[in-house]
Parts: C-alpha cells; structure tokens; sequence
C-alpha cells in the first residue's frame, strides 16, 4: 500500500512550498537590506537629492557606488590579514575531513595533499551552491570512493564533517551567549521570539556549553556504540574528539576574521560581536538553504552591528564572501576538471 509520503506529486508539493519559502526568505532579507542601506545613503544631502530624483535601479546606483568607497577604503593590511585568516579557514576544514578518516581509521591510506583538495572543493561549491551535506556528499563519495572508501564509510564521514562543524558553533556560540548575552537582543526586532532578558541568554550559553562538555565526557568514559537496526554509530576516541575541540572553532574564528579584518575602526564593536553575528549568520544562512546565506546574513549583521555604517557592513561581507566563497569556488572547477581526467585516463588504461 502506497503512503502519502511516496506519492510523485506529494514530494513535487514538498518541494515547491520548501522553495517558495526559500525565494520569501531571500526576498525579504533583500529588501531589508536595500532599505537600511538607502537609509544610510540618504544620510548624505547630496546623494539624497539623487535618490529622490531617480527610480529604482537608480538608487542601486548610488548605494553601490557608496559600497564601492568603503571598499576602497579598506587598507592593503586589512586585505593580507583577511587573506590569511580564510586561508586558515580552509585549512580547518581540510583537518574535519582529516578527523573523520582518523575515526574510521583510514587516514594513512589517503594522502594530506588529497584530503586538502577533496575537502577545498567540497567546502567551495557546498557553501555557493547551498544544500553542503547534500553537494559535499556527492564530491567526498565520488573522490573517496576511488580511494577504496565504500559509500557507508563516506557517509559517516560526511556525517562526521557536519557534527564537527555543529559542535565547534554550539562552543563558540555558548560562550558568545555567556560573555555577550546582549547581542541577541537586536534580533528581536526581525524575529519577536527572540526578546529575551540577559540572564536567560547566560543560562542557554552554558547549557550548550554543558552539552559540549558532556559529549568530550562520553568519550573519556569509553561510552558503548548505539546499534539501531543495522546502523552501528561508534563513539569517538578521545584524540579525534581532542581534534575537534581544537579545530572546529579554530574554523569559525577564522572565517570570522575575515569580516573583522576589514571593517573600519569607527564605529568597530569588537571581535566577540564580529564573531557572534558570523555565528548566528552563517547558520541562519545555512538553515535557510539560500546560496552562500545571500541576503540572510547581511539581515543579521546590519541588526547585530548598528553602530557600523551600512555600506561598511556590506563591503565587509563582500570581501567575506569574495575570500571564502568566490575564490575557492574558482580554484575548485579545475580541481574537479583535473580530477576528472585523471580518472578518464585510469580507466582508459
């Protein structure tokens, strides 16, 4: 008997409402984001003359012009620290993958140069394209799985991969919540639910900082594998959990970094808020499946940082996205053609 679930036309209704909801979601975000930049723009006698005179596209024209000079104000220190700062970024990322293979005891099968590449294109096109575990899926079965890893094996990498990074964003943001309860409180102007006093922000920080605590405790006390069905999840040891410990934050910090690195002094409230807006951001951005989080991210940083003009913000976000997503997303297609060919040429031989 055929469920509901499996009906062609139920899971084709899943999906066009799941995209709707996406396409309502970037819209607002966008147009949010236009208004409070042409608010800010209009700050100016002159350019609100300009905005008042023209349409549209016109006003585009302006605010652009206004990201383009806080671009350019960016000095050539602020570039070379966000430079590194998303090298190192990448850099984590590669040891996630690194950590998976350690728990599945495969890491001296696979070389450090190829674990860098698999992770670097992965991460490229699983954060532009939205849908990670989906896209990152795809790329670890396709190049593990020449390596001799079995399509169980990678999902449980990829699996591992995913909690690694939700691990090292539950610690940092427990403890942005616990030194910085009051960052949320912007927030609840963009979603109500989010109007909550100090103290109970303190509290949920270090419940989720509790809740990392006890899985490094789980794995201290050798806690036994949970078998359902035919799933078998072993707990990890205590070097692949010290690892994550070290490296999942160290991610997120960096990514971070990027932004910090090249707002302007004034105005400038600090790493720990830079750091608790990447965080609630990103992961908004994520939840919503938009590419690269458009639009969702700038919505979180322009409430979260009100004392840094707008088109800074967004200057800061572009060099983001630039460093983090569009440059690797570059360098990754010919690591893919690449790969490619050299399985053509495998085969043919």
């Amino acid at each position: 008997m055929t469920t509901l679930n499996q009906h062609p036309w139920f899971r084709l209704a899943k999906k066009t409402f799941w995209l709707i909801g996406v396409g309502l979601v970037l819209v607002w975000s966008l147009w949010l984001l236009y208004s409070k930049l042409r608010g800010e723009v209009a700050g100016d006698p002159v350019a609100r003359e300009l905005l008042a005179s023209g349409g549209f596209w016109f006003s585009l024209k302006v605010i652009a012009q206004s990201i383009g000079q806080s671009i350019g104000a960016v000095p050539s220190s602020g570039y070379a620290l966000a430079a590194f700062s998303a090298l190192m970024a990448y850099v984590a990322l590669a040891w996630y993958d690194r950590i998976a293979l350690i728990h599945l005891g495969r890491e001296k099968e696979i070389s450090w140069p190829f674990i860098a590449s698999c992770s670097f294109v992965t991460y490229a096109l699983g954060h532009n394209l939205g849908a990670s575990v989906l896209s990152g899926g795809l790329v670890r079965l396709r190049a593990y799985g020449a390596c001799g890893l079995s399509a169980a094996e990678v999902a449980i990498l990829v699996a591992l991969c995913s909690f690694t990074f939700a691990y090292g964003t539950i610690i940092l943001t427990g403890l942005v919540f616990v030194v910085q309860p009051e960052l949320v409180q912007p927030l609840a102007e963009m979603i109500p639910r989010l109007d909550l006093p100090p103290l109970l922000v303190q509290v949920i920080g270090a419940l989720m900082l509790g809740l990392c605590a006890l899985y490094v405790l789980g794995s201290w006390r050798h806690f036994k594998p949970v078998h359902y069905r035919s799933v078998h999840i072993v707990y990890p040891r205590l070097p692949v959990v010290s690892c994550q410990l070290l490296v999942a934050p160290l991610e997120l910090v960096a990514a971070a970094g990027i932004i910090y690195s090249v707002l302007p002094d004034a105005g400038n409230p600090g790493f720990m808020t830079v750091l608790g807006a990447f965080l609630l951001s990103f992961s908004a951005g994520l939840l919503s499946q938009t590419p690269g989080g458009i639009g969702v991210m700038e919505a979180v940083f322009l409430a979260v940082m009100p004392t840094v003009a707008p088109s800074d913000v967004i200057a800061a976000l572009l060099v983001w996205r630039l460093m983090y997503l569009l440059i690797p997303l570059a360098i990754s297609l010919p690591l893919i053609v690449a790969f490619e060919r050299r399985q053509l040429r495998r085969a043919a031989s």
